[in-house]
């Protein structure tokens, strides 16, 4: 007797589909199970003979061999215990294996034959409707989660007994799909606002140009100005997600269960905190399978790296490719991993190892000491960040005044605006932020006329500028154009844009 029921595993993000084959034949009595199965695999045979045996089947006492096929993908997790439990029972004939055709299993069961969530269904199930697959059974846990992806019927189930009964009546068209419709993509209502920083407008300034680009931000102060509490306010301007950046989004917290099982939609662009603990596994992503690291996590949103000069070194030059590529690509001996890692970077340090400089009545630094602080940031990793700020202390009369700041909500709709005329010159090129902007397309999007060519050759000299920092000041002059509605870059809008470059030479030269 044999059957064979299709399932699926995550490699990275990549779906593969596995074939579980159960024959059953005279001889010893035994239940193997094979295919290059990492030890929770193996485990399963345990847990699916005691789910089929509570579920009120009876196994008889002969030799049942299970491949997962193909042998050369490494299986892991415990996605395959009830594709194995109805492989078998089709093998035992307690249904009709044609029933089987076009339908994917996963899930895990427990020892009473009940089934438990596992992480991954929505790409498992994005990858299917590709496929042409029809149907999914996975865990009741799981199906909201299932049905965000249109085109494929999803069937929630609690218990191997309840997945045998719809098999054996074979009635799966008449399953109603549980879907909420209208799904609302929105902007937190965080009570974090930019109303509650008192001055520090070129700070602030700099952030909405940050966000109306997705342009990498460091910002360089004292203890105490203010870095942090800007950086946190930024998720109150970010624009909201569209379905598509949604369902990319929640694919990769799908992946590592991050996924709320009544709310499964990521509706919200993350903002993902790190501090100088964090390793470069955890950074980047890492595993015997790699499973995605903080700046995956943080796709579509914003790493916000917290005293940037305290990470080791080896983990902040890791940033340099993702930040410039805006995909993360590990490799191990079973293959390739690519993770997704188009994210907004923003950084802040001290100046020096007090915390105090340019306040010279309080700083204790020797020249050499804050040299050596400020060198602990490359300079290729500093011309991957499109705008350096100063933070300056708040002054008593900024906090005295009264009257409200501008607020998130005003500053938000600017950089809409700003997104709305990024997307509309570059439909159909496959970007959507001036930050994403080629160097070979520089020339048609940045045109300079005779002066500001001037005013860049200048600045190239003066500042010493690399081709790389050169071509990411055009960038943000785009931007700063954008944001005041402009078709052309304009004098200004280079000035501008060339004040974010000074602050990490300056410094170094200090």
């Amino acid at each position: 007797m044999f059957s064979t029921v299709l399932s699926a595993t995550l490699q990275g993000l990549h779906v593969e589909f596995v074939q579980v084959e159960a024959d059953i034949s005279n001889g010893l009595p035994m239940f193997h199970l094979v295919g290059y199965l990492s030890s929770e695999v193996k485990e399963a045979g345990d847990r699916v003979r005691s789910a089929i045996r509570n579920s009120g089947f009876v196994l008889p006492a002969k030799k049942m061999v299970i491949n997962l096929s193909p042998a050369n993908i490494r299986k892991k997790g415990t996605i395959f215990d009830l594709p194995i439990a109805v492989s078998v029972l089709a093998a035992l004939e307690e249904f009709k294996e044609n029933v089987l055709q076009g339908m994917l299993f996963v899930g895990e069961l427990s020892l009473d034959g009940s089934i438990k969530r596992v992480p991954g269904i929505l790409p498992i199930v994005l990858e299917a409707q590709k496929q042409g697959i029809k149907r999914c059974i996975i865990p009741k846990e799981n199906q909201k989660e299932g049905e965000l992806v249109e085109g494929i019927q999803v069937i929630g189930v609690s218990t191997l007994e309840e997945v045998c009964s719809i098999l054996k009546k074979n009635n799966m068209e008449c399953i109603e799909k549980n879907i909420e419709h209208g799904i609302l993509l929105k902007i937190p209502e965080s009570c974090e606002d930019f109303a509650d920083i008192r001055g520090q407008h070129l700070v602030k300034r700099a952030a909405e140009i940050a966000v109306a680009g997705n342009h990498n931000l460091l910002m360089m102060g004292a203890s105490g100005s203010g870095k942090t509490a800007i950086a946190k306010r930024i998720p109150s301007i970010l624009p909201p997600l569209t379905l598509e950046e949604s369902i990319e989004l929640t694919m990769i917290y799908s992946i590592l269960g991050e996924v709320d099982e009544h709310h499964p939609l990521k509706t919200e662009r993350p903002f993902r905190e790190v501090n100088a603990t964090v390793t470069q596994a955890a950074l980047l992503g890492g595993g015997r399978t790699p499973r995605p690291g903080e700046i995956s996590l943080a796709h579509k949103g914003v790493l916000f790296l917290d005293e940037i000069a305290e990470f080791p070194r080896g983990v902040m030059e890791s940033l340099r490719k993702p930040m410039e590529d805006h995909n993360i690509k590990i490799v191990r001996e079973t293959g390739e991993f690519e993770f997704p890692a188009d994210f907004l970077l923003v950084a802040a340090m001290n100046p020096c190892p007090c915390g105090n400089y340019p306040d010279l009545n309080r700083c204790t630094c020797t020249t050499s000491q804050i040299q050596k602080y400020v060198g602990k940031l490359s300079q290729p990793f500093l011309d991957r960040i499109d705008l350096c700020v100063e933070v300056q202390k708040v002054q008593y009369s900024d906090l005295a005044v009264t009257g409200k700041e501008e607020d998130s909500k005003i500053i938000r709709e600017r950089i809409l605006k700003a997104r709305q005329i990024q997307a509309e010159r570059y439909q159909g090129e496959g970007i959507s932020t001036n930050a994403q902007l080629s160097m070979q397309r520089m020339e048609e999007f940045c045109a300079l006329s005779d002066s500001e060519k001037d005013i860049m050759e200048k600045a190239y000299e003066r500042l010493g500028l690399s081709a790389r920092s050169y071509h990411k000041v055009l960038r943000v002059a785009r931007t700063i154009a954008d944001l005041e509605e402009k078709e052309n870059i304009e004098g200004k809008h280079l000035r501008e844009a060339l004040s974010y470059r000074n602050i990490d030479h300056g410094y170094r030269r200090h």
